[in-house]
C-alpha cells in the first residue's frame, strides 16, 4: 500500500499544531505503521464531556479540561495502577524530585505514568506530568522571588526531564496540553495541543493525533516499535539524515547563488567579478558559501529566539520580523512568487535586505526596536569578500542579484522533502557538519561549453559533480570517447548511450548521449565559456 495518504495525514495535523523543535516525524510514524484514525466524530463525542467553558482573570472565555487526572484515566486510558503521585497508595519516588539549591527551588512532577512494559527496569517511568494554573503562559519566564530561577514552565519541565532522565513529559495549563521530549544530550522539542481547537470540527485531526500519541502509543498492548518512546526516538534518528540532505541543498543553493552572481556580473558588464577571478577565483566560491552559512546561522538564531526582542513581551520585535528577518523575507518572496512568478528575476530588493542584516549583525545596531550587540567576527566580516557588496566596481554599488535567485536559495534552505525545516532542532555540530561536507569545492572558469555529470557518493559525503568540456570531448576520436569520459569524469556509458557518444557529431549529440548522467542541479543547461560552477 502506498504511504502517500498516511504521510499526508500526519503532515496535516502537524501543520495545525505548534511543534517547536523536533518531537515526531511523519516518516517515523508511517514506518512504525502508526496511522491517524479518521473516524473522529465518536472520538470527539467522548472528548467533549471532559471540557467546559471557563474564564481567566481578565474575564476571557476559555475552553478547558477541568480535571486532567480524570481525563488521563478515562479518555487517554492510562491505567490507575500505573499512575503515581495522585494518592498516598502510589506516591512519587524521591528520584523524581530535583533540588535546585542555587535558586532555593525544588522541581517535581504533579504525577507520573509508569511504563507497564519498561524496556529498562531501572528506568520504569513512561512520562512525567506537570499541571500549572489555568491559562498560564507556558513560555513566559517567571521567578518565585529575586533569588528564584527566571524560567518558563516549559524550561522548568525540560530541566526536570533531563535531571530525572525521563525524556518524555506532559505540561498542562487547562487550555493546552504540551507534549515535551528532552532526551539526554540532545535538543528538546514540544508539541502543543489546544483544547478549544480539539472541540471544533476542523480540529478533529488534532484530537486524533493527541489520542494517537498519548493513548494508543502509551498503551501496554501497543507493539514496541509503535509505542511513544520508540516513536520519538525513531523521529530523532531521522533527524540525523537531515544534515546530509541539508548539505546537498546548501550545495544546490550555492549553484543558484552562483548563477545569480553570474547574471549580476553580466549586468555590470563583467566588472563585478573580473578582478576577483583574475586574482583568486576561489574567493568567489568562498564568498558565496560564506553567504549561505550566514543564512544558516541566522535561521538557527531566529528559530531559537536569539534575535532582537521586546523586553516586555520577550517576542522578536516587529521591526526585526518585518524588515530584517530571514524568515520574514522568505515569506514575502514566497507570496510574491505566487502572485508575480514572471517578474521574480526582474526585481532586486531582497539582496539589499540581506546585506543590511549581515551588516547589523557584524556592526551592531542601537535602534530601540533593533538593539543588537556588535558581534564582529569572521563569518559576517564585510571586508572579506567585497564583491558581495559591489565594492569591486569602479563606482561601488549593490550587485543586481534578483529576488528570484534569493527566493530559490531560501526555498532550498527552508524546505526539505516537502517539509519546513526547523533549525531549532539542529545541533551546532550538525550545522558544522553541513559546512564540512561541502568544503573542498572550488570555482572553475569554463574554457568552453561545459556540463556537470552526476558524481559518486563516497563515505556519505555530498558527491562531487565532474565537469566535462563538451567541445574537448567532441574533439576526441569517436572510438576513444568512452575511455576519455571514464578517465576524466569517472563516468561510464554503455548500451545505447555509448553508441550515441561514439556517433556524436555536435555538442547537441553529446548532450543527447549524456542526458541521463547530467546533474541538473549545478547545470540545468550547458555552461558557456565564462564562470563555471562549484566542483572538486
Amino acid at each position: 500500500m502506498s504511504n502517500d495518504a498516511p504521510i499526508r495525514d500526519h503532515k496535516a495535523w502537524l501543520g495545525y499544531v505548534q511543534q517547536d523543535g523536533l518531537v515526531v516525524s511523519p516518516t517515523a510514524l508511517v514506518d512504525a505503521q502508526v496511522v491517524l484514525d479518521r473516524n473522529t466524530l465518536p472520538m470527539q463525542e467522548r472528548f467533549l464531556p471532559f471540557t467546559k467553558e471557563v474564564t481567566d482573570n481578565d474575564d476571557n472565555a476559555l475552553i478547558a479540561i477541568a480535571d486532567f487526572p480524570k481525563f488521563a484515566r478515562e479518555f487517554l486510558g492510562w491505567p490507575e495502577e500505573c499512575l503515581h503521585g495522585l494518592d498516598s497508595a502510589r506516591p512519587l519516588p524521591d528520584a523524581l524530585t530535583v533540588a535546585l539549591p542555587d535558586y532555593g527551588e525544588t522541581l517535581a512532577p504533579s504525577f507520573a505514568l509508569k511504563d507497564a512494559r519498561p524496556k529498562d527496569p531501572a528506568q520504569p517511568w513512561l512520562l512525567l506530568v506537570q499541571s500549572v494554573p489555568l491559562a498560564t503562559d507556558l513560555d513566559a519566564r517567571v521567578a518565585a522571588d529575586e533569588r528564584g530561577w527566571s524560567a518558563s514552565p516549559t524550561q522548568r519541565m525540560e530541566r526536570l526531564l533531563r535531571e530525572t532522565k525521563v525524556p518524555i513529559g506532559v505540561l498542562f495549563n487547562g487550555t493546552q496540553i504540551r507534549l515535551l521530549y528532552a532526551p539526554h544530550g540532545e535538543n528538546s522539542g514540544n508539541i502543543t495541543f489546544t483544547v478549544r481547537h480539539m472541540t471544533e470540527v476542523a480540529g478533529r485531526p488534532i484530537l486524533a493525533a493527541l489520542n494517537m500519541l498519548l493513548r494508543e502509543a502509551c498503551s501496554g498492548a501497543t507493539p514496541s516499535e509503535a509505542r511513544l518512546p520508540a516513536l520519538l526516538r525513531r523521529s530523532r534518528e531521522y533527524q540525523s539524515t537531515v544534515s546530509t540532505t541539508l548539505a546537498q541543498q546548501v550545495l544546490d543553493s550555492l549553484y543558484e547563488l552562483l548563477r545569480g552572481f553570474q547574471a549580476a556580473d553580466e549586468r555590470a558588464k563583467g566588472e563585478l567579478l573580473r578582478a576577483v577571478l583574475a586574482k583568486n577565483p576561489d574567493d568567489v566560491y568562498a564568498g558565496l558559501l560564506n553567504v549561505l552559512m550566514r543564512m544558516v546561522f541566522l535561521l538557527f538564531a531566529e528559530d531559537r529566539g536569539i534575535v532582537p526582542t521586546d523586553p516586555k513581551s520577550r517576542q522578536p520585535t516587529e521591526t526585526y520580523v518585518r524588515y530584517y528577518s530571514v524568515h520574514g523575507l522568505f515569506e514575502r518572496l514566497r507570496a510574491d512568487a505566487e502572485r508575480y512568478p514572471d517578474t521574480m528575476d526582474q526585481r532586486y530588493g531582497a539582496w539589499a535586505q540581506l546585506l543590511a542584516l549581515f551588516r547589523a549583525v557584524h556592526d551592531g545596531c542601537k535602534h530601540p526596536q533593533m538593539q543588537m550587540p556588535a558581534r564582529q567576527g569572521h563569518l559576517f566580516d564585510p571586508d572579506r569578500f567585497k564583491f558581495l557588496e559591489g565594492r569591486t566596481l569602479a563606482e561601488p554599488r549593490l550587485p543586481l542579484v534578483s529576488d528570484g535567485t534569493i527566493f530559490r536559495v531560501l526555498h532550498k534552505l527552508f524546505i526539505l522533502d516537502g517539509e519546513r525545516l526547523s533549525y531549532r532542532t539542529l545541533d551546532v555540530q550538525e550545522i558544522g557538519s553541513v559546512y564540512q561536507t561541502i568544503m573542498g569545492f572550488a570555482i572553475e572558469v569554463s574554457g568552453g561549453q561545459s556540463i556537470a555529470l552526476k558524481g559518486k557518493r563516497k563515505n556519505g559525503s555530498v558527491p562531487a559533480s565532474p565537469v566535462v568540456n563538451l567541445e574537448t570531448l567532441l574533439a576526441v576520436k569517436s572510438a576513444e570517447r568512452a575511455k576519455w569520459l571514464k578517465e576524466n569524469a569517472d563516468t561510464e556509458l554503455n548500451g545505447e548511450a555509448e553508441k550515441k557518444l561514439k556517433a556524436a557529431a555536435s555538442v547537441d549529440d553529446l548532450l543527447a548521449a549524456l542526458e541521463k548522467r547530467i546533474d541538473r542541479g549545478p547545470t540545468p543547461g550547458p555552461v558557456p565559456k565564462e564562470i563555471g560552477r562549484a566542483h572538486v
